[in-house]
């Protein structure tokens, strides 16, 4: 570890040059004492997703201690990756965006098995069951299966050039077929308006389809909106709001045109889809494992599910937010992915802690990072300090 001195206001760390070049810290980490001897068929704490939260569950396991095995299953075809920079730095390859280095997954004995999509959880028998027909049993288990985009549901919708962000491998091909073309993404979403700002210089127009009226109303609400609104038309982007798309038309199996409801008709080759996502709970409906009325997972607030052994964390689950009176929500940001898989690993390993942080995310568009802090769903009001129409401003959300 680095040697640390104080004298009177400085502090002077010494460290290696290359420990101080990194950006990233990892604490002391135990590994599997004795892995040859496992049956390949079961594990003691199987991982299903291998987004922040599962990720931070098992690096958090190691640094207790814990040397049993750990493996981390995942659909994606990669090793876990900073999913959130698929719209903010969308022409980044895997590689560069990877949370953590091959060799640090080899180095504790985290197994990760890609491409590997779970179909049915056993929970009497402690067993996974692969889409494959392979059975993994376990001891305990972390479900951290995010959630899976809406797709539009209007007439040509199968056409080519159509896209939902999922993988590094979607935004890099976005990024090619946007470039000196006409863009246009449906949804003012986070993920959409991220998309907008960043193939702002790439491509020849960018629209925004919106059935609100104006961007993040009920997030933001409409004052901070506008600003927001104002800033993306001032960088080109022309918005078309209070409708939605009727019909995609192509042109030898490819986009040519977005068609409104309104009537208007968007030249496009390329559209990008943001307009919100369920949770990627379906293959938990005969498990018995607890689920909400809008699929999500419902859990305590040391992330266990009503059934004993088995924790929920990340995008998928409901759970009791502190600071709204233990109010059951969903809060989709990394922050709590990370805060979630820490406190499942945890209590894993039967600490007892309850989850008590609060929600918060940032974003980052031409140049202007917005970092919100809370859960403001359901405000009466927004006070205002500071300069809005610059965007140098706090907003303070109030009930």
């Amino acid at each position: 570890r680095p040697q640390v001195k104080i004298e009177k206001e400085k502090v002077y760390i010494r460290a290696s040059k290359q420990a101080l070049q990194t950006q990233r810290r990892t604490k002391m980490m135990a590994k599997c004492i004795s892995l040859s001897n496992y049956n390949l068929s079961s594990t003691n704490v199987l991982i299903v997703g291998a987004g922040a939260a599962g990720l931070v569950c098992a690096e958090t396991l190691r640094q207790e201690g814990f040397s049993d095995r750990i493996v981390m299953c995942t659909m994606d075809r990669h090793l876990p990756y900073d999913r959130p920079k698929l719209s903010k730095s969308m022409d980044s390859h895997a590689e560069q965006i990877a949370l953590r280095p091959k060799e640090f997954f080899r180095t504790y004995d985290i197994e990760v098995l890609t491409e590997m999509q779970v179909a049915a959880v056993d929970v009497k028998n402690k067993t996974a069951v692969f889409k494959d027909g392979f059975k993994m049993e376990y001891n305990k288990l972390l479900i951290a299966t995010g959630n899976t985009p809406k797709a539009l549901s209007c007439k040509g919708k199968e056409v080519e050039n159509v896209f939902n962000i999922r993988t590094p491998e979607d935004a890099n091909r976005v990024v090619k077929l946007a470039t000196s073309k006409n863009v246009v993404i449906v949804g003012a979403s986070f993920l959409g308006m991220e998309v907008a700002a960043y193939l702002t210089e790439r491509a020849h127009s960018v629209s925004v389809v919106e059935l609100e009226e104006v961007p993040f109303k009920k997030f933001f609400g409409e004052r901070v909106g506008r600003a927001i609104m104002k800033m993306f038309e001032s960088n080109r982007v022309k918005f078309y709001m209070q409708t939605e798309v009727s019909e995609l038309r192509e042109q030898e199996g490819k986009l040519k045109e977005v068609v409104l409801k309104s009537g208007k008709v968007l030249r496009a080759d390329v559209c990008v889809v943001g307009v919100g996502a369920v949770p990627a709970t379906g293959f938990l409906k005969q498990s018995g494992i607890s689920i909400d009325s809008k699929g999500f997972i419902v859990v305590n607030k040391m992330m266990q599910t009503n059934i004993p052994g088995v924790f929920a964390a990340g995008d998928a689950v409901a759970f009791p937010l502190a600071l709204r009176n233990n109010k059951k929500v969903n809060v989709p940001h990394w922050q709590m992915a990370h805060m979630h898989g820490r406190v499942a690993a945890l209590n894993m390993l039967a600490h007892g802690l309850e989850l008590g942080t609060v929600p918060y995310l940032w974003t980052a568009m031409f140049g202007k990072s917005i970092r919100y802090a809370g859960h403001g769903e359901g405000f009466d009001d927004v006070v205002i300090q500071g300069d809005l129409d610059d965007l140098k401003f706090v907003a303070f959300y109030t009930k």
